[in-house]
């Protein structure tokens, strides 16, 4: 889905006297024009904002022009204190080209194994990059959490499903969600006394590693066929 706002071309005054005024200044760029300082109106602004979470085509219509820019929210920029938008960036896009953006994941449903075994759900990933021509765009990737029953399940980047003409990009095998088991009692005492793992991360890595130790130490010892004694 396209959206569309209003913007004009700053040509004098400063930025605060701009947001002072109702606006957020901002930039538009690129590989097709030169940079264009520009000014969106705020309420606006935040509006489309959020209806256009995650990545969207947003068309920037400015009063001189026969007609519009189609870019991108790049970036956006908040005041620490008010949490007011201060700044925008919008990055113009061929409509005829591939093009690379980050789009964020939206993790629907429950998982059994957290609601009915008490597992802790760990989200190891919340966005990837894909590729795309822009009328193929997807605001957002959604994360089937119900897919995790059990604690062996893991969701990873290949299980992700998308659009056609829509392509991931980065390594298929990344994790981005799984469930790990409640702790124990042992577990718990150890990290509040700070003898142990301090995190869900440090507990599974030692476990993984106490799995790879007994695997090896059991690969090591050689059957003893039955009848005869083990060799000393």
């Amino acid at each position: 889905m396209t959206y569309t706002i209003e913007a004009m071309q700053r040509e004098s005054g400063t930025a605060d006297m701009l947001r002072s005024s109702g606006r957020v200044p901002g930039v538009l760029y690129g590989p097709e024009i030169q940079p264009i300082s520009l000014s969106v109106p705020a309420h606006a602004f935040g509006v489309l904002l959020e209806k256009a979470k995650g990545a969207s085509l947003v068309d920037i219509v400015f009063a001189d022009a026969k007609a519009p820019v189609t870019a991108v929210i790049q970036d956006v920029q908040y005041d620490p204190i008010s949490g007011r938008i201060t700044h925008v960036d919008f990055r113009q896009i061929n409509l005829k080209k591939e093009m690379k953006v980050p789009v964020t994941f939206r993790f629907v449903n429950e998982s059994i194994a957290v609601k009915g075994l008490g597992g802790t759900l760990i989200k190891a990933l919340s966005e990837v990059e894909i590729k795309c021509l822009p009328q193929d765009l997807i605001g957002f990737i959604d994360v089937d959490l119900s897919l995790l029953k059990t604690f062996d399940d893991v969701i990873r980047v290949r299980d992700l499903s998308v659009g056609v003409g829509v392509v991931i990009l980065g390594d298929a095998e990344t994790v981005v969600a799984k469930v790990t088991p409640p702790l124990t009692e042992d577990q718990l005492k150890a990290m509040e006394e700070g003898t142990g793992p301090k995190s869900l991360e440090d507990i599974e890595v030692e476990e993984k590693g106490k799995k790879e130790e007994a695997g090896e130490e059991g690969a090591e010892q050689e059957p003893v066929p039955s009848g005869e004694e083990p060799k000393k």
